[in-house]
């Protein structure tokens, strides 16, 4: 059985097909031929756009000259209102003095002090679970959200999703989603930054409500550093970093910025691979056993992960098939040479970790489910040339370790705990916004194990 994945659009259609297809599902509005294509070139009347899915250019783009290829606002332009300038969205000096004082909180031994969060996020998950484990079908996105969001504010401000900024924080996140802000004026008609973006009203509405609640979150914490008390966690470790080269730190609206894409990239993609993870296990039970296998006789510490070897291969092999954030836009700053065509400057560059991860001349099988291939050639070339769900080069997503970590430890102890079965005539339909969900929920069985 080959895992859901959304039907391809015909190889020519209007500009206003697309624009319709696009807003109803990203994915579903490109051409099957993007499987197979080293490089595609798009034209509107307004700029050309090419998905680009030769490694050797997505090398150039991502790794050798990132510089010259800063990230495009056209889809950058759609997340504004909730991010602001955050990391996500930055280019140039701006990025690269934010990187300098996020990264030392994501650096290999703060994983370690994170560990204990992580698992608490994860033993309350599975507990929430428990009266859902009667064999009746349930969307089970909905908990991996939560678990997820519990993960973020656990390990970001030392508090459970429980607590009451907390929730709402979440509810109004599950709100600005469903507006689309990245389906606005800006994605497809170049523009400076003070043109109208034309926003849903819930999509501002929604931004500045967060926005509000990280606000008070961000202001009283750095009380607590102020008088001593701040708890050693994420958010203490960012607000009282200070920039090497310049010795800034954040002040609370730069911080706030920061947070919001936390939470947007730290719980929307993370909830996102949990709940293919676990579709994926459903349809093959012979890998949730060893999984669950796995999980229970591993001993519940951190130094303990490196014996969940299969657990990791399999989140692996999800985040292959599923990556969270399907598409990254970058633009041309110079004129360029790519496959021997003339790019001109202001051009979109796309790259797909979607079309990337699914190429047909790249894996075998590339649309089949199958752990045991990262122990392969073609597995571990692919890995090497074609795999980058967390992106690749300088803007690698800075909280890429701690992603892997959280994804294997829910994993284990929901494995550890629970059986979770498809629910055949309920099938998911992948779908594309801001990331890779679903269309009507992830519907699975859950049992008690």
């Amino acid at each position: 059985m080959i895992p859901a994945k959304p039907p391809a659009r015909p190889d020519k259609v209007s500009l206003f097909r697309y624009l319709k297809l696009f807003r109803a599902d990203i994915l579903s509005a490109q051409p099957a031929k993007l499987y197979r294509a080293w490089m595609a070139e798009f034209r509107t009347p307004f700029f050309r756009s090419y998905m680009v899915n030769d490694p050797e250019l997505i090398r150039l783009v991502l790794n050798e000259r990132p510089d010259d290829f800063p990230k495009s606002d056209r889809i950058g332009a759609g997340l504004r209102p909730l991010l602001g300038d955050s990391v996500f969205l930055t280019n140039g000096d701006l990025w690269k003095q934010q990187r300098r004082i996020i990264d030392p909180a994501f650096a290999g031994g703060r994983l370690r002090d994170t560990f204990p969060a992580i698992k608490a996020a994860g033993a309350a998950a599975v507990t929430r679970m428990a009266p859902l484990a009667d064999g009746t079908p349930r969307d089970i996105e909905p908990e991996t959200s939560h678990a997820a969001a519990d993960v973020i504010f656990r390990t970001l401000f030392s508090v459970p999703i429980e607590d009451q900024i907390a929730t709402r924080v979440f509810d109004a996140f599950k709100t600005y989603q469903r507006t689309q802000p990245i389906l606005n004026l800006a994605a497809f008609i170049p523009g400076p930054r003070w043109m109208p973006r034309f926003f849903r009203r819930d999509t501002r509405a929604t931004a500045r409500l967060i926005r509000s609640l990280i606000t008070d979150m961000t202001a009283a914490r750095l009380a607590q550093i102020a008088d001593g008390t701040a708890p050693d966690d994420l958010a203490t470790k960012i607000m009282t970093t200070a920039d090497p080269d310049t010795g800034d730190t954040f002040d609370v609206p730069q911080m706030v910025d920061q947070v919001a894409i936390f939470f947007l990239a730290g719980h929307e993609t993370s909830a996102a691979a949990l709940a293919w993870t676990l579709y994926l296990l459903a349809m093959h039970p012979e890998w949730q056993d060893k999984l669950a296998e796995e999980a229970q006789v591993w001993d519940g510490q951190f130094a303990g992960l490196s014996t969940l070897k299969a657990t990791r291969d399999v989140f692996r092999e999800s985040l292959r098939l599923y990556p969270p954030v399907p598409m990254m836009v970058r633009e041309t700053t110079i004129p360029e040479v790519f496959r021997k065509r003339d790019v001109t400057p202001g051009a979109q560059v796309v790259l797909s970790p979607w079309h990337l991860h699914r190429h047909e001349r790249i894996w075998d099988k590339p649309d089949d489910f199958d752990p045991t291939r990262w122990q392969t050639e073609n597995g571990k070339t692919g890995q090497r040339t074609a795999y980058m769900p967390f992106s690749a080069g300088p803007r690698v997503c800075t909280g890429a370790g701690f992603a892997m970590i959280e994804g294997v430890v829910l994993l284990a102890q929901m494995l550890a705990a629970y059986r979770f079965e498809l629910v055949p005539d309920r099938p998911p339909v992948p779908v594309a916004h801001l990331t890779v969900r679903t269309a009507n929920g992830m519907w699975l069985r859950i049992s008690p194990r």
